[in-house]
């Protein structure tokens, strides 16, 4: 009898453990044939699916290693898909003892060569929005059963308002007619945290559009959509964190996928200076905290130097690329992820993607911080960063202190602007180096006031100077707004966006003679530098300012564009001679800005804080 029991319990619990095993999803869904890196990473979630194996049968793919993690409740299982293995569907099987569960696993084709995924560039104007702030296509996705708790109120800035890919999709003609090349949107990706994270910074699935967006389809049919327009779409991703509410935090794949995992306990918030990375002198104790603290309690800072998370990250920017077939990649908090790690990832992706491009969020003032991060940077070797684009938080720096002064023979004003480009010398490509002067991080440009002649200084300088141009909804139309009220008073709803708006900017009859005024300034000169190689392309001459007034020319093939700007509060009679060494033997030349032709003789009698964007 002893002898049956013993038999028994070891049948029950063999039995248990087999019944347990399930295999709930696998990232990523799908992959695609003919990838030059023939590594593929397939992380499994199921319970207790750590004890199983795995096998495939498929010509062309086979199972390098499969990998069990601490929490048994993850497999990953690395195969090799040779360069010759074809699309199609194929079993993978996961076997326990005598249970075994079969999941089909699918190799799709790609819709084009890698080549022919081309990325943003100088001859493309940026257009940050955040979807949830945009318009309100679809108000059935506004709230989703089964998510954590969150409420939809437009009075309150702070939550969800209910914008969508559905109400993007239904203003690209304005984007159009704007003039605008390529769209960024802030992240579109699941949020499914405490109080609705509109903002999109806080990821919980890395493979699913939040369904308070859209769906992944949904998402891939906005960007053919854009893209027959011309417009190409830019993806906003994060790789130094998720949000709190991930699967990853509730149950961790193993103690060292995250940094300072014991964050209960033990929570080390980083310090937000990224000095360390560039400092002779840091100590390891500020590089760590900065490095592999968490940005805030509701983000886990992810450990890029886990070859697993590492090779996930990766995985997934590129699964995004072939399946929506967005047109860049701007990565958040760049420098607070590994060094090491984000340079070879730029690396994979530049290999696998050679015209491709991707910015990264280097939020440091001064150039040479910035210049370090570019690729191929003398100031960083016998590193490099691989990174193509950075962002040039001087330029934003020092254009929203020149708003508030006049531009005196040394330092103010537009002296600063001045200032900023001097130190391109630092850049190993000035040209693909990302200027704005505002985000969704910062105050908007007109803060809490409606100075349009300084608005348009600063557009003119951003849509004509050596950069990649980047707007911000919304100011096109006088939005304005600080952040010491709020984040979300930075980020209001576009007028017009929501059925029973009462203004409606997106129209023309539904402006102000103010907000027609801004926008068709805006519109005049994006719709003139689109397809305009001297802007994309050119060269750039720089002059001091001289009484008062700021001047630079970009030159290409023969052509010339010769920019001015009036940084004081009097009308200024220019003279020209000055100038002489781009000008030559032109006598006039046509001002884009107002479409009249103007003398280039002797003088040019400028108005106070007037731009002229002058053809030669």
């Amino acid at each position: 009898m002893k002898k049956l029991l013993l038999v028994l319990g070891a049948f029950l619990l063999t039995f248990s453990t087999y019944a347990a095993m399930n295999v709930n999803k696998i990232d990523p869904p799908f992959w695609y044939a003919g990838m030059s890196n023939p590594d593929l990473q397939l992380m499994v979630y199921g319970e207790n699916i750590g004890d199983a194996s795995a096998s495939v049968n498929y010509p062309g793919v086979s199972i390098s290693s499969v990998v069990k993690l601490e929490s048994n409740n993850y497999l990953l299982v690395y195969l090799h898909v040779n360069q010759d293995a074809q699309p199609g569907k194929f079993p993978i099987t996961f076997t326990q003892g005598k249970k075994k569960i079969i999941k089909e696993y699918e190799l799709k084709p790609r819709a084009m060569a890698a080549t022919e995924h081309k990325g943003f560039d100088a001859s493309d104007a940026l257009y940050l929005l955040m979807p949830d702030r945009f318009a309100n296509g679809n108000p059935d996705n506004d709230q989703i059963e089964g998510m954590s708790e969150y409420k939809v109120d437009r009075n309150d800035p702070n939550t969800r308002h209910g914008g969508d890919l559905t109400g993007i999709e239904q203003h690209l003609d304005y984007f159009s007619d704007l003039g605008i090349t390529a769209l960024w949107f802030t992240p579109v990706l699941e949020n499914n945290m405490e109080g609705g994270s509109y903002h999109g910074y806080a990821t919980t699935d890395y493979y699913k559009v939040d369904p308070r967006f859209g769906t992944n389809e949904e998402y891939q049919s906005l960007i053919a959509k854009a893209h027959n327009r011309g417009i190409k779409v830019v993806m906003d991703m994060i790789f130094n964190h998720c949000g709190v509410e991930h699967p990853w935090i509730k149950d961790m794949p193993s103690k060292d996928w995250f940094n300072y995992p014991d964050y209960q306990n033990n929570f080390v918030q980083t310090s937000f200076k990224l000095t360390p990375h560039v400092d002779p002198y840091a100590s390891k104790y500020d590089f760590t905290q900065m490095n592999d603290g968490w940005f805030v309690s509701a983000m886990p800072d992810l450990n890029q130097r886990n070859p697993h998370v590492y090779k996930y990250l990766v995985q997934n920017s590129l699964w995004w690329i072939e399946f929506a077939n967005i047109d860049g990649i701007r990565m958040d908090t760049y420098p607070y992820a590994d060094y090491d790690a984000m340079s070879n990832w730029m690396k994979e992706l530049n290999e696998e993607y050679p015209n491709y491009n991707v910015v990264g969020e280097t939020w440091v003032t001064e150039p040479a911080y910035t210049a370090w991060w570019q690729k191929d940077s003398k100031l960083s070797a016998p590193r490099n960063s691989n990174l193509k684009t950075v962002m040039d938080f001087s330029f934003y720096d020092k254009i929203n202190l020149a708003k508030n002064e006049e531009t005196d023979p040394y330092f103010t004003g537009l002296n600063r602007i001045y200032n900023n480009f001097v130190y391109d010398f630092l850049y190993p490509n000035p040209e693909s180096v990302l200027a704005f002067y505002e985000n969704h991080d910062t105050d908007r440009f007109l803060g809490e006031g409606q100075n349009l002649d300084l608005l348009k200084q600063a557009v003119t300088i951003l849509l004509t100077t050596r950069r990649i141009p980047q707007l911000y909804y919304g100011t096109e139309v006088m939005m304005n707004g600080v952040k010491s009220k709020s984040d979300g008073y930075v980020r209001k709803d576009f007028p017009g966006g929501w059925k029973g708006d009462k203004e409606n900017a997106f129209d023309a009859a539904g402006r102000s003679r103010i907000q027609n005024d801004c926008y068709n300034f805006y519109r005049t000169l994006l719709n003139w530098r689109k397809g305009n190689d001297v802007i994309a392309k050119g060269d750039m001459v720089q002059f001091m300012p001289q009484n008062g007034v700021y001047v630079f020319a970009r030159q290409y093939n023969g052509k010339q564009v010769l920019v001015l700007l009036n940084g004081t509060n009097k009308e200024v009679n220019l003279p020209l001679k000055f100038y002489s060494e781009v000008l030559k033997d032109k006598v006039q030349g046509k001002d884009i800005i107002s479409g009249q032709t103007v003398s280039l003789k002797d003088s040019l009698p400028i108005a106070s804080r007037q731009s002229m964007v002058i053809e030669l």
